[in-house]
């Protein structure tokens, strides 16, 4: 890993890719998945900002349709007695390493900042579980929400969906699965998603090398994940090959410049658009895959959180618990 980056990045986004350089640690794809989800655990909130208290933390499980017990917590900044409307969240890392743990500051930030609640889903992981199970675990938590969140203080009748990278997919080809099932969404809640079937286009070849996760890991992760490489050519991976998108759920883009998954980003917001979806857009210049999990370092990674924040509250009609 080269020290000093190719990339326009920022002054402080190319002290933390140095500063990684300097590390020395093991590319996660010479790991074996169990070492990489270790690996990943460990350093996930050293650049995080601090951990925010909210007055509600609770953890509880959601069946999946096969009768498993998918882990779930629920993040809520008030108490009041009201029912709140909800994000389900769904974490990145390659449908392979991450989960509640993981992203847990970042959960408890949009709880904070937005009003809404905010339910974490660990899903099923690969190669222990392989495409499709993560985008049935995403959606049955979904469905579940829909049918009893109320049991958890949440309005069934508003909720959004959201993730980042690998969660983005998930996010997304469940908002196409709740248009289809007539399950109302406010809001697609999309950081840097994955959407094409395949890796092939220009910000995939001019960040193959991204300090962050370049196409040797994303390969990793994806001969982890998918069955066959016809896996490629399901919506359920590749949100952009759905055959159309009218009447989807609005969505919300948060990308970084310097990532090899901003075209397929930009591409799925093209597409939705041209639908008569309504989309509103951030493009986040000089910085990198990941960085919304960087806010003590990246300074764009906090105004990530608050940008994201804001559409919560005007999709969901919530206010910040004073």
């Amino acid at each position: 890993m080269q020290t000093l980056s190719p990339f326009p990045l920022t002054p402080a986004m190319q002290s933390v890719v140095s500063r990684i350089a300097r590390a020395g640690h093991p590319p996660l794809h010479t790991l074996s998945p169990l070492q990489a989800r270790a690996a990943y655990a460990a350093g996930a909130e050293v650049l995080e900002v601090p951990r925010a208290p909210l007055a509600r933390v609770e953890d509880f499980h959601i069946a999946a349709r096969d009768g498993h017990p998918l882990p779930a917590r629920l993040y809520a900044a008030g108490q009041g007695a009201a029912p709140l409307p909800a994000l389900l969240y769904l974490h990145g890392g390659g449908f392979t390493i991450g989960g509640i743990g993981t992203h847990d500051v970042l959960c408890r930030e949009l709880a904070r900042l937005s009003g809404c609640a905010v339910v974490s889903l660990d899903y099923r992981l690969a190669p222990e579980h392989r495409f499709p199970t993560a985008h049935d675990d995403a959606w049955d938590a979904l469905a579940w929400l829909h049918r009893h969140g109320a049991e958890r203080g949440i309005d069934p009748g508003r909720l959004a969906v959201g993730g980042d990278s690998a969660g983005g997919t998930l996010a997304a080809a469940c908002a196409l699965q709740a248009r289809d099932a007539g399950l109302p969404l406010a809001l697609q809640l999309l950081f840097y998603p994955g959407c094409a079937p395949r890796q092939d286009t220009p910000s995939h070849r001019r960040f193959a090398d991204d300090p962050l996760i370049d196409a040797t890991q994303i390969d990793w992760f994806f001969r982890h994940y998918l069955r066959s490489d016809a896996d490629r050519d399901d919506w359920r991976f590749a949100p952009l090959l759905a055959p159309d998108v009218d009447g989807v759920a609005p969505a919300w883009f948060g990308l970084a410049e310097c990532d090899p998954l901003v075209d397929e980003g930009l591409a799925y917001a093209d597409r939705l658009r041209a639908a008569g979806v309504p989309v509103d857009l951030e493009l986040w210049h000089g910085v990198t895959h990941e960085f919304i999990k960087m806010g003590r370092a990246i300074p764009e990674a906090r105004l990530a959180h608050a940008a994201a924040a804001a559409a919560l509250r005007q999709a969901l009609d919530t206010e910040v618990p004073a």
